[in-house]
């Protein structure tokens, strides 16, 4: 897989925690660097480490699924994509008046986040993709994301939170059309 590609899923993971970024920038109403940095690491560490799993994963089941492996990592990232394109309409399910950077908070957030991220290794595996290069590209660009997000939160996000994971949502689905039609252009 080429490093666009690498790039531009590795965006349209990110723009969860990118949405989730802003509405804790959001409901803190105060720019500490400390929470900045604490969301991103949180953030960029789950999105870094849930395609591995789901790599790991797809390993194993790839020799049974081969035949028709584009099919289901086209699938899997359509999925995903139209559940952000779904979900960018529900922003709303944050409170402002909540302290959304304990811990505990940035764990379940982290999970919820990076659950995509586990389908798309998945997909990765099946499509014989070496998993560090894009987990590493996945990892840093959430961090900065989230991290920026945050600062973006605190300022304006109120005016722009929702188009980020629908952005999201539309990029998997058009990584997922490509890799069909890079497939079915090999002819295999």
């Amino acid at each position: 897989m080429d490093i666009p590609s690498i790039i531009l899923i590795a965006l349209g993971l990110a723009m969860d925690s990118f949405a989730v970024s802003i509405s804790c920038g959001i409901a803190s109403r105060e720019l500490k660097i400390r929470n900045a940095v604490k969301a991103g690491l949180f953030f960029g560490g789950f999105q870094a480490v849930m395609p591995l799993i789901g790599w790991f994963i797809g390993l194993n089941l790839r020799q049974f699924f081969q035949s028709y492996d584009h099919w289901i990592a086209f699938g899997l990232l359509c999925a995903i994509g139209v559940k952000m394109i779904y979900e960018s309409t529900r922003i709303d399910r944050y409170s402002k008046d909540k302290c959304y950077f304990k811990t505990r908070l940035l764990i379940l957030f982290g999970i919820a986040t990076s659950i995509d991220a586990l389908a798309v290794g998945l997909s990765l595996a099946f499509i014989n993709v070496d998993i560090l290069t894009p987990i590493l590209f996945i990892g840093i660009i959430t961090f900065t994301l989230s991290f920026l997000g945050v600062c973006i939160g605190v300022r304006v996000g109120h005016l722009f939170e929702r188009g980020f994971e629908a952005i999201g949502g539309v990029v998997l689905i058009l990584i997922g059309i490509k890799i069909l039609i890079e497939h079915m252009s090999k002819g295999i």
